[in-house]
């Protein structure tokens, strides 16, 4: 008998092979103007013979790879556009009296928040007061981490010391086609 959790598992990656899938196909169409050999036989079609003899195509450029930092590098990019937090980040501040360094980071926190909240809409993991008792929604690591005098086995719950964050929606603005994700913000060279 299958366990209805791991039924459930299985057809939820049976939709995502298929989102997958949709995915692929449409960047093919998009990119290339027809559905790749792979695509084909995913799909269980066969390709057509035409009729007139196929022109000779001309090459398409290959689509940049997406390499899984692209993300935070461009995050970082707005950041620093918007906020000049790694200006901030980078300069050594101790020259610096602490009502001007307060000063100073009060205008840089509402600028990122503002930024954050413009491309990533954020929730809180668990939706509680802090230091009040809070059940763990599950034993999951990614979740909840457990702090102070932790058990062998997790209890239920204990007090809640952060809510946490996750991100419920992002909606980062695509690169150009020629972009370098590594170049958080480029030189400035003024010309006078």
């Amino acid at each position: 008998m299958v366990c209805p959790t791991l039924l459930s598992l299985i057809l939820g990656a049976i939709e995502l092979n298929r989102i997958v899938l949709a995915f692929r196909a449409f960047f093919s169409l998009v990119f290339s103007g027809e559905l790749s050999a792979e695509i084909l036989i995913a799909l269980n079609l066969s390709r057509r013979s035409s009729a007139a003899p196929a022109k000779a195509a001309a090459p398409v450029p290959a689509a940049p790879a997406v390499r899984a930092s692209d993300g935070a590098l461009q995050i970082l990019g707005i950041l620093q556009r918007d906020s000049r937090l790694i200006d901030f980040l980078m300069e050594d501040v101790s020259a610096y009296s602490d009502d001007q360094i307060g000063a100073a980071v009060r205008e840089l926190h509402d600028q990122c928040r503002d930024a954050i909240a413009r491309y990533v809409t954020l929730a809180p993991v668990i939706d509680g007061v802090e230091g009040t008792y809070a059940k763990a929604p599950a034993q999951d690591a990614n979740l909840v981490k457990f702090v102070g005098n932790v058990p062998a086995k997790p209890p239920a719950g204990g007090t809640l010391r952060h809510k946490g964050w996750r991100a419920t929606k992002v909606e980062l603005p695509n690169l150009a086609a020629k972009q370098d994700a590594t170049i958080i913000a480029p030189a400035e060279i003024e010309i006078e």
